[in-house]
């Protein structure tokens, strides 16, 4: 520790935002190329690195901008203030990110990711605002990072990168899982080229055997618990679900079995995610979507794509803030394939689904070892 000294970003390396200078930044002259386009929401949902993306520039697009080298560390300013990532391919990003590429023997740029993790919560204090949060380059420059011997970096970057390679790798195996999960729902369900399609006669526009109904017909669809953010921590047993997946812990459950979700408030409402363990709390932004007993074969991995399926984001109501009632849903018809088909459908995902299950217990328990791990090897406790 008596070789570490404190720096701040600027001293580890160039430090500027990233470029939009068109006006609307939403004019669509500017996308559709092949230039990728970050924005602060990948950053939030990314990993160690940056590696998928919703929008691309094309030339008018990167004229205006400015196309950042592959290991660029991205950190948000805006919305989700601190969340950082690296970049796994050039790519452009807006005035709400800035770029940071490390000195040469000053800084390992893996390392300072890692400290910005630690950090964070110091980044999201001082960019408090009346109106909204910003993180301005005035009040980063404030914050020392620990800055040991490029060696000592570069070590602690390699042992907590190992970490995220392994999260990568499940990660990605899972995708695979859940789309090879998908493209045999649609087969079956949507292009309707299911096990014995040919000899079935199509009644009144669907396959015979199938039905029409309300989609609160087959499934009890209810609210999660009102939670308050203040009882929501980064540590806890039980995680707790948001519209976008896992979006902290609490230390009590009120769901304590895997079940599809469907989210009710905000631009994401209409969305349709699984939980992945076996207990689990549930904001009240989200529905618990469970099977009634006389359609209990209707099983988690169908149940999910089948949901997904359903056009609950035509029902919405709300333009400031979209929102999904319980009213709206009862308007939402679907078609049910008949039991035989459907069970024939979990039983060939179930081992997928149990593979991801396990999968993302073995991402839970590296990230918790990861997140152990990192503030004592930051802070030297740990010698490298």
């Amino acid at each position: 520790m008596s070789e570490w000294s404190y720096r701040t970003l600027d001293q580890m390396g160039i430090v500027s935002r990233g470029k939009s200078k068109h006006r609307p930044r939403n004019d669509v002259r500017l996308f559709g190329g092949k230039y990728p386009f970050i924005q602060t929401g990948d950053i939030g949902a990314a990993g160690l690195y940056v590696t998928e993306y919703s929008q691309t520039y094309n030339e008018e697009g990167l004229a205006q901008s400015k196309l950042w080298e592959r290991d660029t560390l991205c950190i948000t300013i805006a919305a989700n203030i601190a969340d950082t990532a690296l970049l796994a391919f050039p790519a452009c990003f807006p005035d709400s990110i800035m770029g940071f590429i490390p000195f040469k023997d000053i800084a390992n740029v893996k390392y300072v990711k890692y400290c910005f993790d630690i950090l964070q919560k110091d980044c999201q204090q001082i960019s408090q605002g009346t109106a909204q949060d910003n993180l301005s380059w005035k009040k980063l420059s404030t914050i020392k990072f620990p800055c040991p011997p490029i060696e000592v970096q570069n070590k602690i970057a390699t042992i907590l990168s190992r970490y995220d390679s392994l999260i990568e790798n499940y990660q990605k195996q899972i995708k695979l899982l859940e789309e090879a999960a998908q493209r045999l729902y649609k087969e079956w369900f949507v292009d309707l080229r299911f096990p014995g399609h040919e000899i079935t006669k199509i009644v009144d526009g669907v396959p015979e055997g199938w039905e029409k109904m309300p989609v609160d017909s087959i499934y009890s669809i209810k609210y999660g618990k009102n939670l308050s953010t203040k009882l929501i921590t980064p540590t806890g047993k039980y995680p707790v679900y948001g519209a976008n997946g896992v979006i902290g812990y609490y230390d009590v459950a009120n769901c304590n079995e895997q079940v599809v979700l469907i989210t009710s408030r905000g631009n994401g409402s209409g969305d349709v995610l699984m939980t992945y363990h076996k207990e689990a709390f549930v904001t009240n932004n989200s529905f618990i979507v469970l099977p009634f007993e006389d359609y209990d074969y209707c099983q988690l991995s169908f149940t999910y794509q089948f949901l997904r399926n359903a056009n609950f984001r035509a029902v919405r109501t709300g333009a400031a803030q979209p929102q999904l009632t319980n009213q709206s849903i009862h308007t939402v018809d679907v078609v049910l394939p008949t039991k035989e088909l459907i069970t024939e459908y979990c039983q060939k995902t179930s081992q997928a689904n149990i593979m991801i299950v396990n999968m993302r217990e073995q991402i839970r328990l590296l990230t918790e070892a990861r997140d152990r791990l990192l503030p004592k090897l930051m802070s030297g406790e740990i010698a490298v």
